[in-house]
């Protein structure tokens, strides 16, 4: 090359690199943007053909950590084998044919879930039809954070500023996702923006690549001079351990969540956001809050989860959110401090990346796919929140041994109490308020002792075994599986049995009267099943306008709770998502209402949107009774699901929603979709009266609908019972559902 041709090229790139402030950080941003925003959208697709278990995001997550582990390692090789200029070439070209895979849509040969395996089939779901675009999309920030440092620019000795961009896109596209794109865009719009996206981000890395290439700059390793020596195990450990702990963290404290206080819409969204937030507030050259103040708080926010657990909080929910949600972002600030003042020098940042996404992915596994199996609550969020004062400076000052010593009087206690648990101990009655008394000794202590990281952690541990403790219901039997934890208790008295899913009661038996005789004979349906209630009147109703009901489909079997309202001669379904569940309701020894009403009742397991379109019979009522968890199927409520619905009901034939719902109001969207497919709609909201100490009646909301309203008889004309207008609502679909408003609704009681 001539001198003049030299000049030339230093010229451009000189001009070039001036905007590499700006072309880098919104490069960076726009592909943590589509990262993110194709997480929500893509288990968006997945809902109608799995059903809507919050599980479907953990194994999610573990796919996601995956990944970016694949995207990391390529950009670390990349890095290490070739110039910037040539990387840029390759991954120019890696993304080019990942764009051949777009738009965005399942892969062929996923059409139906399997029975068994669930996790692996999900996993191999994504890979094939989300995976290599994703896969680069990883990559991308790693590469573009290393041609940065190589480009010349006055800024490069902290190439981890950029981190910060990367994660400030991640958050924004989780924010905005469910509470703005979700409620206004359709799912086919949203593809096409997000493919839209894609390819301006091609041009950004195309620009970003010219800069990197007429800067004329050689690798990295060979421009900044790396000071340390080749990374030690214990080093790489380290880096491995406090990225595995928050990304483990994230997805338990969501469980955790879920399953004591409510799974309520978007929750899922908030430890996320704030996780990926906790990297905007470190990597930066001034951190939001020093690290030493927020190794400070670390012993707080563990005094704050064990505080949650106390029954004299349960009524505060919000309360009880924000402390977890508090705690857990000075956990997981804590962890990624630690982790950012453990970064080594700009030559070993792919190899930095690498590890931390492999910490990742470790404790994604952890939480989402191998606890669910291990434990049967959610044992992993108090674990992974001893891990971080483990994980702590200073945690074995003194050494080993002496930090066993002194934690070791609390770990024995802890262990003697999980021992108690696991043989299903039935506490007093009268156990309530010394338990309170020991977890409220136990923070005062833990506050006291702080600076003590053995005691404190001995204490921590002995608090939680504590807190796992209820003696406001005795445990029957506790059962956890890909959809969730399902506890059988019963209340202090011993009287009623009830089947929790997370904090949502799914059906109730009275098992023992007043004098505490066990109750025999045919059991009676209690909660919103009760006769007389609103279901219990659809039903009959749909069968005095028929003369009878041959066949009856129920969508969701709980306790098996509707089956007492069967008669003589009745071909009864329930297609049921969980085997679980199933095999709960079917055990005469837990609920008896299966055993003594429905003898003769066939259980098809599987999501219902799959089973019942298979399904070859006809059916004179439909009992759709999924939707009073507090997350809720969305894809059992949308036009394609009741085209399904009604090409197998009689012609006569009657629809009946069990709509009762704690975050969200179901009345206009049922509405919709039953004006949107020809029907007429009627609901009813009925508080029992009469209420007594020992009535487990509770309050039922339910939709009937039917071609004509002759189907339902004298239904329209009975108490309560009021036409239904949509009210220019838009009737679900697959391609949009507005979950927002249905939240909005409930919120302003409409």
């Amino acid at each position: 090359m001539s001198f003049d041709d030299q000049v030339n090229l230093r010229a451009i790139s000189l001009r070039t690199v001036r905007f590499a402030p700006l072309v880098y950080p919104v490069a960076l941003f726009l592909s943590a943007l589509l990262l993110f925003a194709i997480q929500p959208m893509f288990a968006k697709m997945v809902l109608p053909r799995l059903g809507g278990a919050a599980a479907i995001w953990s194994v999610a997550m573990v796919f996601f950590q995956s990944a970016l582990l694949v995207g990391y390692a390529y950009a670390h090789l990349l890095c290490r084998m070739l110039s910037p200029g040539l990387s840029a070439l390759v991954h120019l070209g890696l993304l080019a044919i990942a764009a051949t895979t777009l738009p965005i849509r399942i892969a062929y040969g996923f059409e139906a879930p399997p029975q068994e395996g669930l996790e692996l089939w999900l996993l191999s779901l994504f890979a094939a039809s989300i995976g290599l675009p994703f896969v680069a999309l990883a990559a991308t920030a790693p590469l573009l954070q290393n041609w940065f440092a190589a480009s010349g620019h006055p800024h490069v000795a902290n190439p981890y500023l950029l981190y910060a961009a990367s994660n400030l896109g991640s958050f924004a596209a989780l924010m905005t996702y469910p509470f703005i794109v979700e409620p206004l865009v359709t799912l086919h719009s949203q593809v096409h923006a997000w493919s839209v996206g894609y390819f301006l981000l091609v041009l950004l890395i195309a620009t970003a690549a010219v800069m990197v290439a007429t800067a004329d700059k050689p690798a990295i390793r060979e421009t900044t001079a790396d000071t340390t020596a080749v990374s030690k195990i214990a080093e790489r450990a380290m880096w491995t351990l406090l990225a595995a702990i928050p990304a483990g963290l994230v997805v338990a404290v969501t469980a955790a969540i879920s399953v004591d206080l409510a799974a309520a819409p978007f929750l899922w969204v908030l430890p996320l956001s704030l996780y990926l937030l906790t990297f905007v507030a470190i990597f930066r050259d001034r951190a939001w809050v020093e690290h030493e103040r927020v190794l400070r708080m670390v012993p707080f926010a563990t005094v704050a989860v064990i505080v949650t657990a106390s029954a004299l909080a349960r009524p505060y929910l919000s309360a009880l959110l924000m402390m977890h949600l508090a705690a857990f972002f000075v956990l997981a600030l804590a962890c990624h401090g630690e982790l950012y003042r453990r970064r080594p020098a700009p030559a070993r940042l792919t190899e930095f990346y690498l590890w931390t996404s492999f910490g990742g992915m470790i404790g994604g596994i952890y939480a989402g796919l191998i606890a669910p199996h291990t434990f049967n609550g959610v044992a992993e969020y108090p674990i992974l929140v001893l891990a971080v004062l483990l994980a702590m400076p200073g945690a074995f000052a003194g050494g080993p041994g002496r930090f066993l010593r002194h934690s070791s009087p609390g770990l024995v206690l802890a262990a003697a109490i999980v021992a108690m648990t696991w043989f299903r101990f039935r506490m007093p009655a009268g156990a309530v308020v010394p338990t309170e008394i020991a977890l409220i000794v136990l923070a005062g202590g833990m506050l006291l002792l702080r600076r003590q990281p053995a005691l404190f952690f001995g204490l921590a541990a002995l608090a939680f075994a504590i807190a796992k403790l209820d003696p406001l219901l005795s445990p029957i039997e506790q059962d956890r599986s890909f959809f969730g934890v399902h506890r059988v208790v019963e209340d202090p008295a011993g009287r009623v049995r009830l089947l929790m899913h997370g904090t949502t009661a799914h059906g109730a038996e009275r098992v023992r009267n007043n004098d505490g005789t066990r109750v025999r004979g045919r059991p009676e349906p209690t909660m919103y099943y009760y006769f007389g209630g609103p279901i219990g009147d659809a039903i009959a109703a749909a069968r005095a306008a028929q003369g009878r009901l041959a066949r009856v489909a129920a969508v969701g079997l709980g306790t098996g709770s509707l089956a007492c309202h069967r008669r003589d001669g009745e071909a009864w379904t329930f297609f049921e998502l969980d085997p679980h569940v199933a095999r709960i309701a079917s055990d005469p020894a837990l609920f008896r209402f299966l055993s003594e009403c429905g003898q003769h009742t066939r259980i098809v397991l599987g999501d219902a949107r799959l089973t019942l379109s298979a399904s070859p019979e006809h059916y004179d009522l439909i009992v759709l009774d999924a939707f009073s968890s507090d997350a809720i199927p969305v894809h059992l409520l949308t036009r394609e699901a009741f085209a399904g619905y009604l090409s197998h009901l009689t012609a006569h034939g009657v629809i009946v929603v069990h709509i009762s719902n704690q975050h969200m109001s179901l009345w206009g969207p049922t509405a919709a979709v039953g004006a949107a497919e020809g029907l007429v709609a009627f609901g009813k909201d009925e508080i029992p009266t009469n209420h007594g100490d020992d009535d487990t009646r509770t309050r039922t909301q339910v939709v009937v609908l039917a071609r004509d309203v002759q189907d339902l008889g004298d239904l329209p004309a009975q108490p309560g019972w009021k036409r239904l207008d949509p009210n220019s609502r838009t009737a679900w679909t697959d391609d949009y559902a507005n979950v927002l408003g249905a939240v909005i609704d409930r919120k302003f009681r409409r």
